[in-house]
């Protein structure tokens, strides 16, 4: 397969056929995913995405946070929501996370002045995770 097709598949999310088929979108920038938006499989706008949470041990993003509830900026709540819960919906340029409206309003956030320890304080953490893995 040409690289040419590559690119074409990594820019359209759509994957040729055959023995060289692609997966598309294999990397993304930082500054590609802050700001995009996160939706719902109901295609209700759960928020936008404000930063990243990379476990500096593995190299991996553990969390996206995701502002939630705000108008022009005001008024909204962060979440740390674990990666691996959303799904990159490439042609549409925005991330599906498979949850009501409802469930993220009730899942743990915090206040955009106050960020929770990424060093100590891992009771937050602890209770992000069960909230995401037990609900």
């Amino acid at each position: 397969m040409a690289i040419g097709t590559y690119e074409a598949d990594n820019r359209t999310g759509i994957n040729h056929e055959g023995a060289d088929a692609n997966i598309p979108v294999q990397r993304l920038t930082a500054t590609s995913i802050i700001g995009d938006k996160v939706i719902n499989r109901a295609d209700e706008d759960l928020g936008n995405i404000q930063n990243l949470m990379i476990n500096i041990q593995t190299g991996k993003i553990e969390y996206v946070v995701l502002e939630s509830g705000s108008f022009l900026g005001i008024g909204g709540k962060l979440f740390a929501i674990p990666y691996n819960e959303l799904i990159l919906d490439g042609p549409r340029r925005c991330f599906v996370l498979d949850r009501t409206k409802e469930y993220v309003k009730n899942s743990p956030g915090f206040d955009k002045d106050h960020w929770p320890d990424t060093n100590s304080d891992t009771a937050y953490y602890a209770e992000v995770n069960q909230y995401w893995v037990y609900r």
